[in-house]
Order: C-alpha cells, then structure tokens, then sequence
C-alpha cells in the first residue's frame, strides 16, 4: 500500500509539473540561455533606455532572463553585423532601425550585411521630423521659408549627422519639394548642430520634435513630418496639411533577429515586445522622446522595409550617393 501511494503522489506531482509546462509557451521553456537584446548605440542613449525598458518587458512575460549589450561605432554597422553572423537560436535581437539596417544597407555595397541577413520580429515605434528655423532667420511658416530661400539667391545650410543620415536625405527631398537650394553641414552629434542653429550659424534642422520645442526662445518648429497632427504637439502642423505630402517621413525602430530564426521563437518574442510597448511605463517614455507607437508584427515591419527600399532608395539613387 506504501509503494503504490507514493507512486500516486508521484504520478500527481507529474501531472501538475507537466500540466504548468503546457500552458507555459515553447520558448519560456528554453535552455536557460539569456536573450540578448544587442544595442548599436552607446549606453545611456535613448535607444539603450528604450532596450532596457524592452528587456524587462519581454523578459517578465517570457520568463527568460534578457540582457542589453550596447555594440556601437560605424553608425550601428558593427552591431548589426553582429547580429547578422550571430546563431539564430532565438538568444540574439537586435534593436535596429531606420540608420543601421535600411539606410547602411541601401548606401554601402561592401557592407557585411543586407536586408536579407535579418528575420523581421517586430515594429516597436517611429518617430517624425521637424522642419526647424532659427526665429533669428524671422520666417514664421514654410511658406514663409520657402520665399526667404527663393529670395536670398544662396543655399540655405542645414545641420546633419553626416552624408546618408535621415537627416542629410531628408534635406535633398525638402530641397527638390520647396524648389530652394539647400547645403548640408555634417556634425558630430545633433546637439553640436542645434548650438549652431540656436546662434543663427545655420538655417534649418531637421531633428526630433522635444529638444526643439524645449528651445523654443530660440527655434521655431515650422512642421512635423508626419500625414495629420500629431496629438502630442497639437500646435505643430503636419507636412501633408501644408500641402507637401512628398515630405511625409519617419525614423522607425524595430526589432530583428538573424536570417533563419525559427518562426515560433520570434513570434513569442514579437508578442511579448508588442505588449511591452504598450505598457504605461514604455508610453510615457515615449511621449517623453516624441516618438509613436507602432506596434506590429513582422509584416509590419516587413512593410517598412520595402517602403524604405523604394523611398530612401529612390533619393539615394537620384543623387548617386554611395558610401564606401
């Protein structure tokens, strides 16, 4: 009678382990290797505390421990690549985005990496540009822009993080949109072009909404890169109510794993990330950068990618720009 009540309290115990492994998904069932989120950004930046944000969000609904490894330099190009020649078991994302996948793919024939190095997981957030004056240059809306660089005769200067960047590009479209020649100035960092902007040694920007409303003595955001207003700067008005829908741009973020992921991993992954993102911790920081939420599987971002292909694409090769 012993042996088989032991064996009943055995074969019970069983059950219920067995029954709690069931209900739990494929991958919280993993070997115990951590997930890590690779970061081609310094630490302490934006995208690092949006991964670390991400990391503890994917990692309480998995039940796996995630960690944040920030590999940056090259413009993202040495993190991509790393993620690119990572194992697709499921242990490495990378926290990529408009510059590091889409843009460094489209400008660098010798990079080590293209668009179909990557398994798309999903679509987390995008953000839109301004079209930024100093208020020294007096102009007060984009039709008033668009007639101070027709009248001055000269190029207007606009700050850029370098040939290729968002911002660079950006600058050639608004160019051939307004029909005023435009000159772009390459800094070190965004901060570094604002200063100059802020003393009128430059006449336009086109960076992130927040650090240019929080200089608003000294700037004046004339629109947003975006189809309607947004919400959060609702006195902000949108490029396509201007009547320059062509202008409507964003700069996404997104998460991708290496070529050959098995589907079912990233798909708990993708759902596990959709549901950080739209946490109230994670929107706020959000309002708090002027990003949006765009949430969304691997379609979507598979979506953003051909978008890219086809618009950024376009400009790069209109303008024979490649960089080597």
């Amino acid at each position: 009678m012993r042996h088989i009540k032991r064996r009943t309290l055995i074969a019970a115990a069983l059950s219920v382990v067995m029954s709690i492994a069931i209900g739990l998904p494929a991958y919280a069932q993993g070997d115990g290797k951590p997930i890590t989120i690779v970061v081609p950004y310094a630490a302490g930046g934006t995208n690092d505390n949006f991964a670390r944000l991400l990391a503890d969000g994917i990692g309480k609904e998995l039940g796996r421990h995630v960690i944040v490894e920030n590999k940056p330099g090259a413009n993202g190009i040495i993190g991509a690549s790393y993620v690119a020649r990572a194992r697709p078991d499921g242990t490495t994302f990378l926290l990529g985005g408009s510059g590091p996948v889409s843009l460094n793919i489209l400008l660098r024939p010798s990079l080590p990496y293209g668009f179909d190095s990557f398994d798309s997981v999903a679509m987390l957030f995008d953000g839109p540009l301004t079209i930024t004056v100093p208020t020294s240059l007096g102009v007060n809306s984009v039709d008033e822009l668009v007639a101070y660089g027709k009248k001055t005769g000269q190029p207007l200067l606009y700050g850029t993080m370098g040939p290729g960047s968002v911002s660079d590009l950006y600058g050639r479209i608004v160019s051939k949109t307004f029909g005023i020649p435009l000159t772009a100035v390459a800094y070190k960092n965004n901060n570094s072009a604002l200063i100059d902007l802020m003393a009128g040694r430059g006449d336009m920007n086109y960076a992130t909404p927040v650090p240019m409303i929080q200089n608003a003595k000294n700037l004046k955001v004339l629109a947003l890169s975006t189809e309607k207003r947004s919400s959060h700067f609702p006195n902000i008005p949108s490029v396509a109510e201007l009547g320059y829908p062509q202008l409507k741009t964003s700069y996404w973020t997104a998460l991708l794993a290496p070529k050959g992921t098995p589907a079912a991993i990233t798909n708990e992954v993708a759902a596990a990330a959709m549901k950080t993102v739209k946490t109230k911790a994670f929107q706020q920081v959000l309002i708090d950068n002027g990003q949006i939420e765009k949430a969304g599987g691997p379609q979507v971002l598979d979506a953003q990618l051909q978008a890219d292909r086809e618009n950024w694409g376009k400009v790069i090769n209109e303008n024979k720009i490649v960089i080597n």
